[in-house]
């Protein structure tokens, strides 16, 4: 119940001589805090479908994109800075289609074959569980395929042919990399004409379907970073209109309900509702980054600070739809959520990460001074590794900066006699290593995202080790 009710029954006892002044303070105050204890649950739970949402919000501003569903982004160039999705990878060309079902009814998602190009991704719902994954790695097995996404519940026909997807929320995203074998003009042109062979269309127009519309995202501020305030709400409230309840959710109907969200009524809180909202996003937000330093605490490497961002129970559970019913880790899902976007199917076949903050001596990365990470020969790559330097504060690419990353897919990059390379990441170039440097703000502390792309057994069985930055001399 908003707290305008509240008051208006409290100030009618109050006038009767029903409650005394002391009472009614009590019950206000009573009201308040369940809102912001409530409010704090429902960012942690909501954080996945949030961003989800906010990756839609922002396609929906992109000029050009029109109206309707099923459309799909791309970025015509490596992402700068102006992509500021959570931790993206600025050394691919990014596809994303997303696709809605509500209307649409069951949607086709094409991928084309290995040859010329390589796509690798992943398809995600609403909460961005993995329905499964694509290319080489993927249920294609880099042979293309049709991938049939079925809406929640649906019971009609479903033909031969397609890799069939059923779908527990209507709408949903794939996230696609066009991987490039260098970074000349040519090279990103043929990857991304690569990228737009994918097609996405409603199977009922499959006879003959209309052209796929592609928006390029790559001029535009494509911004979904988290908001903590009453924006983050707004967002929860669109998935909780327009998606059906999961059963594992059903326990938050009550929840939401005491903070205003409800199926089937506007979200329209009062003044003092929406300053309780305020508090819990900024408590949750204060929680969750918490709970990020914490994975650091186990790190992936002994003795280093690198770590992979997300448990192994969540792993388990993006990839198998939750399907264990003992488990169901919503603080390690809201706490992934707020530093990245999109799951796997199987983590660890396509794709591998491992992210730090923190130098050898255990300092929090400072944007004003210099580092040098030292990236050992043989890195266990079947196509390439990349490090990538992101804002600390929101987890998107550090803003006005000239380029974020350096990958072993660049030819400019200086190697070492041994194979080995030394990546130097600050405000200001080391003298003769500029194809190795990473631009970094002085008012800006960072974090890195070392990404392994056809990751093999050395990374996994450790026998080859990524070391800790340490301070450029």
């Amino acid at each position: 119940m908003e707290t305008k009710n509240i008051r208006r029954k409290l100030v009618a006892a109050l006038l009767t001589g029903a409650l005394s002044l002391n009472a009614a303070a009590a019950v206000m105050n009573l009201q308040v805090r369940a809102i912001e204890r409530r409010g704090v649950e429902a960012v942690i739970w909501g954080m996945s479908a949030v961003n989800y949402d906010l990756m839609v919000q922002a396609m929906s501003r992109l000029p050009g994109v029109g109206t309707g569903s099923n459309k799909i982004v791309y970025w015509s160039k490596p992402a700068s800075w102006k992509n500021q999705t959570l931790t993206p990878n600025p050394d691919t060309i990014y596809v994303m289609p997303f696709f809605d079902t509500s209307k649409a009814g069951p949607v086709v998602l094409e991928i084309p074959a290995q040859g010329g190009g390589t796509i690798v991704g992943s398809i995600d719902d609403a909460w961005q569980t993995a329905l499964e994954d694509v290319g080489p790695a993927g249920a294609d097995k880099g042979k293309g395929g049709r991938y049939l996404i079925l809406p929640p519940g649906y019971t009609g026909k479903v033909p031969s042919g397609y890799i069939v997807l059923r779908s527990s929320t209507y709408s949903g995203f794939a996230l696609l990399r066009s991987n490039f074998a260098g970074r000349s003009a040519a090279d990103i042109a043929k990857a991304v004409e690569y990228g737009k062979r994918v097609r996405l269309y409603p199977l009922k127009e499959a006879a003959a379907p209309a052209a796929t519309v592609f928006i390029d995202a790559n001029e535009a501020v494509f911004d979904s970073t988290i908001p903590y305030d009453e924006r983050f709400f707004e967002s929860l409230n669109r998935i909780v209109q327009t998606e059906p309840w999961l059963t594992r959710d059903k326990a938050m109907i009550d929840t939401l309900k005491t903070i205003g969200i409800e199926k089937g009524r506007p979200f329209k809180p009062d003044e003092d509702t929406l300053a309780a909202l305020r508090a819990a996003a900024k408590e949750a937000h204060d929680w969750l980054d918490m709970q990020y330093d914490a994975q650091f605490a186990h790190p992936y490497f002994q003795g280093t600070h690198w770590a992979l961002p997300v448990s192994p129970a969540l792993v388990k559970g993006l990839g198998d739809n939750f399907a264990d019913p003992d488990q169901y880790p919503v603080d390690a899902r809201g706490m992934t959520y707020t530093i990245g976007f999109f799951s796997a199917k199987v983590l660890g076949a396509g794709q591998f990460y491992l992210a730090t903050a923190r130098d050898r001596d255990g300092q929090v990365l400072n944007g004003a001074r210099s580092y040098r990470l030292h990236v050992p020969a043989n890195a266990p790559v079947d196509q390439y590794w990349s490090a990538t330097v992101y804002d600390r504060a929101t987890h998107a690419l550090v803003r006005d900066t000239a380029w974020s990353s350096r990958a072993s897919n660049d030819a400019s990059l200086q190697k070492n006699a041994d194979g080995s390379v030394d990546v130097y990441f600050g405000p200001q170039a080391p003298a003769g290593k500029e194809a190795n440097w990473i631009p970094t703000r002085a008012d800006v502390p960072f974090e890195i995202l070392f990404r392994f792309y056809g990751p093999s057994k050395p990374l996994y069985d450790k026998t080859w080790q990524l070391p800790d930055l340490e301070l450029a001399s």
